[in-house]
């Protein structure tokens, strides 16, 4: 069986060292860095499957790192941080952050989050032999290849923004309510999920996707019940 390969960025070891006992019960292979450029330099050498990002760190903080890692890769990026303020997690997300845990967590809790993001990363890689596009208009998204064009020219999206594209895009006319597709995109059927959160991820596909993010073609809003792209 392929191991996964968690990497912890922290500067504090007491919580890299929490961190690396949970997830080593969970079976995960666990690296460690204290800054951002520790952890980017891991990242040019070994394969990682997920990120647990702190955002306070000295040389180079969470924010920074979270761009130029988006800049070359689409793994997986849970953000961890003392700020709780709704801005704040409105930053983290809006340079590509997949999800955003406050300190201090619930170390069970936090677990159950990185198993959301490995489930959903293996559903899509079951996808590979699934050459299937879905068109519309001049959209058209890639199953198999995870990629996604908008008049002929590639748009990068992170994995939670193209599994929400691709979940709204798959059923064309449905409308989807903020609850539905944080379940279904999060696979976390729990009670606890922050609205904002999917909020600001359709924000960020519209600025990719949309020649106009106010007057979008595609995702379009359903106020008072949620979103749906148009058959």
């Amino acid at each position: 069986m392929k191991k996964i390969n968690i990497l912890v960025v922290d500067d504090d070891s007491e919580i890299r060292d929490v961190l690396h006992i949970y997830l080593r019960n969970e079976g995960y292979v666990v690296m460690e860095a204290g800054d951002g450029l520790q952890a980017l330099n891991i990242l040019q050498h070994n394969q990682i499957h997920l990120i647990l990002l702190d955002i306070m760190m000295p040389s180079l903080d969470g924010i920074a790192a979270c761009l130029q890692i988006r800049a070359k890769y689409d793994i997986p990026i849970i953000m961890l941080s003392a700020k709780e303020e709704v801005l704040d997690k409105i930053t983290g997300l809006s340079v590509g952050a997949d999800d955003y845990v406050t300190k201090p967590f619930n170390p069970l809790e936090l677990m159950a989050r990185v198993k959301a993001q490995i489930r959903r990363q293996k559903l899509l890689a079951s996808l590979e032999d699934n050459t299937e596009e879905i068109r519309i208009g001049e959209l058209v998204i890639n199953k198999s290849r995870h990629s996604v064009e908008v008049g002929g020219s590639k748009v990068s999206l992170t994995p939670i923004e193209f599994s929400i594209l691709e979940l709204l895009a798959s059923h064309c006319g449905q409308v989807f309510s903020v609850d539905m597709i944080y379940r279904s995109v999060w696979k976390d059927h729990t009670a606890y999920f922050s609205e904002n959160t999917v909020m600001v991820h359709i924000r960020n596909i519209r600025e990719k996707i949309e020649i106009s993010p106010r007057e979008p073609r595609y995702i379009k809003t359903i106020w008072g019940v949620g979103y749906k792209i148009e058959k």
